[in-house]
């Protein structure tokens, strides 16, 4: 992707904190047919590689994994916060009128091979590992083992696993960097001032990597 260096962000801890927070990557590849695109919920192990090592599963009935078999090549699209900038925050426009729209976003990127992993004990620990990684922020968290161990069988029978060595990962953190310290402040305060949980969200990003 496209990294202007103010905007690239190389701290291996910080693009795999937003790996695990925003863990529905979209999965990449090239099928048989073109371009295939799946969103996957990921669990991320970073000590099982230099980079970290993805994993997730698909439905049984989906080709992609098939398509892996074959050309298992992938990107991994995690998108993090984003939100539309009017460049009527800008103290810019008040004085001299040269400013234009934007867009603050947040992604990672990460490209590897795929390994798919028909095994079912490999699928039950990440579907265990994936289930506490979401369930742990619930007051009463479920388990898997709260449903029949033949009925989760079963359903484990229809879903291929996917595990993913990370070779490359690249951060981007567009978050008004580029702006004068004035402008920032503009931009700050006017997404505070929408109130709403995803512009509070690009503010607290857009406070945390200004350049002065």
């Amino acid at each position: 992707m496209y990294e202007p260096p103010f905007h690239r962000v190389d701290d291996l801890e910080k693009l795999h904190a937003l790996i695990r927070e925003r863990v529905f990557g979209l999965l990449i590849s090239n099928g048989a047919e073109g371009l295939v695109a799946n969103s996957v919920p990921f669990i991320l192990e970073p000590a099982a590689s230099r980079l970290g090592t993805l994993q997730a599963h698909i439905a049984r009935a989906n080709p992609h994994w098939r398509d892996l078999q074959r050309a298992p090549d992938v990107l991994v699209v995690f998108q993090g916060h984003d939100h539309y900038i009017t460049p009527s925050w800008y103290a810019t426009k008040r004085e001299t009128g040269k400013v234009v729209p934007t867009w603050n976003y947040v992604m990672v990127q990460a490209k590897g091979w795929a390994k798919v992993m028909d095994d079912d004990a490999w699928i039950a620990r990440q579907v265990e590992a994936l289930t506490k990684a979401q369930e742990s922020r619930r007051e009463k968290p479920w388990a898997v083992g709260d449903a029949p161990a033949d009925f989760i069988a079963m359903q484990r029978k229809a879903i291929v696993g996917i595990e993913i060595e990370i070779a490359d990962i690249r951060g981007k953190w567009k978050t008004s960097q580029n702006r004068p310290a004035a402008d920032r402040a503009g931009v700050v305060a006017g997404l505070e001032a929408l109130g709403d949980e995803k512009a509070r969200g690009m503010a607290a990003i857009v406070k945390e990597t200004g350049r002065d």
